[in-house]
């Protein structure tokens, strides 16, 4: 028989480890945190490797792994992973996304009670000798209304609970239609607008490049005073020198953090310094319950794997046998790239979401790459999203999926077409594999293009007017981003056209504003694949 040697790092439960062991083709290894160097040197006789928050399996661990197959993350996120090097090394990344949907919930509902009643101050206090009940009059939750952003699974739950306490929720979550909003008794809304009406706020979203700073200065400007912030779901999500000015200015009346920007925080972090914000060390998912919950999930998910090959809770591979992986695998890989071009081009505020397959892919099961759409369409705004629960997450959002498909072809041996309906426009992106493997965005909004989908690429719309390109190309220059690849569509002479460049660094917000300034260019926006 086969032995697969197994690592786990840090404090998985007991009820987890004890799965592994009662696995007769499991040699298992426990082993604290590691850093990166550590990790590369042990890393290389293991098939399978469990990592909680704080071990990061790095591209240059996952290169050191020679034998690597599977990474199992004992919780949600998977962000302190690199998923992609993991792609590209045919290495599985699974996760546990509903493990601890309700300890988060309960954790951010902890604190916001706390900070409203300053329960933490309150007890510092009196443990000091100080009896100040003037000093720390607190507010109720009663008839407050309560700002959720990202309407998860965990937002759900928080929004229910906020009914139960006569709160009146409202949220932005991109992908949330009116519809769904209505059957959570939730009301959708703009983010600023939520920003605007919010008496508290919590975050529960990922952190990801567009979510980076969600709430910063410009965001605290265009809250009502004396809001209160709760931020359970990443670091990052929060400018936190902007939080420091927001607190001393009175605009924000207090802040309760789980996670932090960088973790641990230095212990001279500014916002130490303020009476009114109060902190736990990244406690969200950490109750007795849930630890169990993540530790028996992803043991027996990754069991699983070793015995029988089945795929379940991945975030980069779809749970298919490996006769049908084999069969439209470059396809499922076309399909995430082009959901997440559109998701991150376009895609807001989904409420339809329909698919043409064409050509040679049109005859087989094509569930799997219907999947990786609609995790590469719905991923930037919901890190519990996998290939096995898009289709589900979807659904609970409102969104209408369909598809179409037909054997003939025109143009391509196999070509995607995505079509997404938002509340206020529809867009179209399309991809065809050139060759076996070779994947290529062919058309972009009715305009044709033969586009790599890789890297950082800058889309911009255009006036198809001369000079147009040139002064583009020029600010790009002068704000030190050089341009790899260009790939240019248009529909008519004199009408308007599209730019796509792989770029070699992220375009900025404050890169984007620049170019939308450029006479006659329309749009611009920064896209990661």
């Amino acid at each position: 028989m086969t032995k697969f040697k197994v690592l786990v790092c840090g404090n998985l439960a007991e009820d987890g480890l004890a799965v592994f062991r009662s696995a007769d083709n499991i040699e298992l290894d426990v082993k604290p945190e590691l850093k990166e160097a550590e990790l590369i040197e042990c890393i290389a006789p293991y098939h399978g490797l469990v990592v909680r928050s704080d071990t990061k399996p790095t591209a240059k661990v996952i290169e050191a792994a020679d034998n690597l197959k599977i990474i199992g993350r004992a919780g949600t996120g998977v962000d302190n992973i690199d998923a992609a090097a993991a792609t590209k090394r045919g290495i599985v990344v699974m996760n546990t996304p509903g493990g601890n949907t309700v300890t988060t919930c309960e954790h951010a509902f902890a604190l916001m009670m706390a900070l409203a009643r300053n329960v933490p101050q309150g007890t510092s206090s009196l443990k000091s000798g100080r009896w100040e009940r003037k000093k720390l009059t607190g507010v109720e939750l009663y008839d407050k209304t309560l700002g959720i952003i990202g309407m998860g699974r965990i937002g759900g739950n928080v929004a229910t609970r906020a009914i139960a306490f006569g709160m009146h929720p409202i949220a932005f979550d991109p992908y949330l239609t009116k519809e769904a909003a209505a059957k959570l008794g939730v009301e959708s809304v703009s983010l600023a607008d939520l920003f605007a009406r919010s008496d508290f706020i919590t975050l529960h979203t990922p952190f990801t490049p567009e979510t980076a700073n969600l709430i910063n200065e410009a965001a605290f400007a265009k809250m009502k005073p004396g809001v209160r912030i709760v931020n359970c779901a990443r670091g990052g999500l929060i400018d936190e020198d902007a939080l420091v000015e927001a607190i001393k200015s009175g605009k924000v009346a207090g802040a309760a953090l789980d996670v932090f920007a960088t973790e641990p925080p230095a212990t001279d972090h500014p916002l130490f310094g303020l009476d009114k914000v109060i902190y736990t060390p990244h406690l969200g998912a950490s109750t007795t319950e849930a630890q169990v919950n993540v530790a028996v999930a992803i043991a027996h998910q990754m069991v699983d794997f070793f015995k029988t090959g089945a795929v379940f809770g991945a975030v980069n591979v779809p749970a298919v046998s490996a006769e049908v992986l084999a069969e439209v695998g470059p396809s499922i890989t076309l399909g995430e790239k082009l959901g997440s071009f559109q998701g991150q081009a376009f895609g807001h505020n989904i409420k339809r979401i329909h698919i043409e397959y064409n050509g040679r892919i049109a005859e087989s099961d094509v569930r799997p790459v219907t999947q990786a759409i609609l995790v590469g369409l719905m991923r930037p705004t919901s890190d519990c999203i996998n290939f096995v629960n898009a289709s589900l997450i979807a659904e609970e959002r409102g969104i209408k999926v369909t598809e179409a498909k037909n054997r003939k072809s025109a143009d391509y041996a196999s070509l995607i077409s995505i079509w997404v309906e938002t509340d206020d426009r529809e867009s179209e992106v399309a991809g065809a594999l050139f060759g076996e493997k070779d994947l290529r965005i062919v058309r972009v909004n009715g305009f044709a293009l033969e586009a790599i989908p890789k890297g950082n690429l800058l889309l911009c719309t255009n006036r198809d007017v001369p000079g147009v390109l040139g002064r583009i190309c020029t600010k790009l220059g002068e704000n030190q981003i050089n341009i790899a690849q260009l790939y240019l569509g248009r529909k008519e002479l004199g009408g308007s056209a599209i730019l796509l460049a792989e770029i070699d660094s992220p375009a900025s917000s404050e890169i984007l504003t620049i170019l939308t300034e450029i006479p006659d260019v329309l749009s611009a926006r920064s896209i990661q694949l």
